[in-house]
């Protein structure tokens, strides 16, 4: 079976690329699964197949992040969307106190209204006024002593922006979204109480989401919440409270096996994205103002490089000659607009390259 070529040009926001190695592995297991017998889209979630692919799902995860035992790996659904609701709704509804959020972007955006709704939040920095356009330094954070936990997104993928340090108090639950970074690069991650990631940036296709949770926070969360929407219920049965998305876990493990096996885990992964990153920044600030980056250049992200050019129109011939060149994805978020070339895991530095090679040509070719 041939994998189609624009796969490695894919430099959409989300649904992210995958390594061809992980594709070609999808395409087989659809036939037939290894071990299984049967394609993976008939496999049952029942299974002792498929409990070892959770199994080593969860151990490549804690591995890669360096977690102890102490921490669950779970696989739910419902996207970083039902985590902007489950985290609130078991850790603040109820409390007098308010949760610390950060408002840095769309995401983190979306993740406050839903908080409010389970109890009250103080927006410890909000970057609205400066239309996004960077992130807040350590002197504009106040976080409170007293807060429930603290919660912030580490990669805006809209505005292309990234933090490269851990936020907050030692003594406050950290709560981070890394829906577009995880596992892009090593970290403090024991440092976090909580952490969330839907799987289609740098893990899979869409209908996963992994949490990484401290078994000392889920100790303190309300009692009285669905099955589905606790922690503990999910971490007791092993994500398979109900019927998981069997296909997008078995892809998660392949991606975590390739992370682990061909890459040879997150520091390695990080060289690799930072020198695509190296690539298409250098393209910006080489190009005499013609490409425009969105974001600060302390606070760039390196999943995620958004920009413009100088006017509508010009960005409407860009994206469509990108598109006849075999490039995909590279329209920036509906919200504003652009450019963005997403640098996910599974994107190589030679698609990076011929990018930066597309853009140059074409500015050249306008000018």
């Amino acid at each position: 079976m041939m994998i189609n070529p624009r796969n490695a040009l894919n430099f959409s926001g989300g649904p992210g690329a995958l390594a061809q190695s992980v594709l070609q592995q999808v395409q087989e297991a659809i036939q037939e699964a290894p071990g299984a017998g049967l394609s993976i889209l008939g496999v049952s979630h029942r299974s002792d197949w498929f409990a070892a692919v959770v199994a080593e799902a969860e151990a490549n995860v804690r591995m890669l992040l360096g977690l102890p035992a102490d921490y669950r790996i779970l696989f739910l659904q419902g996207g970083a969307t039902q985590q902007f609701s489950m985290v609130p709704m078991s850790l603040l509804s109820g409390s007098t106190l308010a949760a610390d959020y950060l408002h840095t972007g769309y995401w983190s955006g979306k993740a406050l209204p839903e908080a409010r709704r389970e109890g009250p939040v103080r927006t410890v920095w909000s970057g609205a006024d400066c239309g996004f356009a960077r992130l807040p330094t350590d002197a504009e954070l106040d976080f409170a002593a007293d807060a429930p936990y603290l919660h912030y997104v580490s990669n805006e993928t809209v505005e292309g922006l990234q933090f490269d340090r851990v936020l907050g108090r030692d003594d406050v639950p950290r709560i981070c979204d890394m829906s577009s970074d995880f596992l892009s690069a090593p970290g403090d991650y024991e440092r976090f109480a909580l952490i969330y990631a839907h799987a289609q940036k740098n893990l899979g296709p869409a209908g996963v989401t992994v949490v990484a949770v401290k078994e000392a926070l889920m100790a303190g969360m309300q009692r009285d919440l669905p099955g589905f929407l606790d922690y503990r219920a999910q971490a007791d049965a092993h994500s398979i409270y109900n019927t998981p998305p069997v296909f997008a876990i078995y892809v998660v493990m392949l991606v975590t096996r390739w992370l682990r096996d061909d890459i040879g885990g997150l520091a390695a992964m990080d060289a690799i994205n930072r020198k695509k990153a190296a690539l298409l920044y250098r393209a910006l600030d080489d190009s005499d103002g013609f490409y425009r980056g969105r974001a600060a250049r302390a606070d760039r992200s390196r999943m995620n490089v958004a920009f413009n050019l100088p006017d509508a129109a010009t960005e409407r011939a860009f994206l469509q000659q990108a598109e006849a060149a075999g490039f995909s994805g590279l329209a920036g978020h509906r919200s504003v607009g652009g450019v963005r070339a997403s640098l996910y895991n599974g994107l190589e530095i030679e698609a990076a390259a011929k990018l930066v090679e597309f853009m140059e040509g074409f500015r050249l070719q306008w000018r």
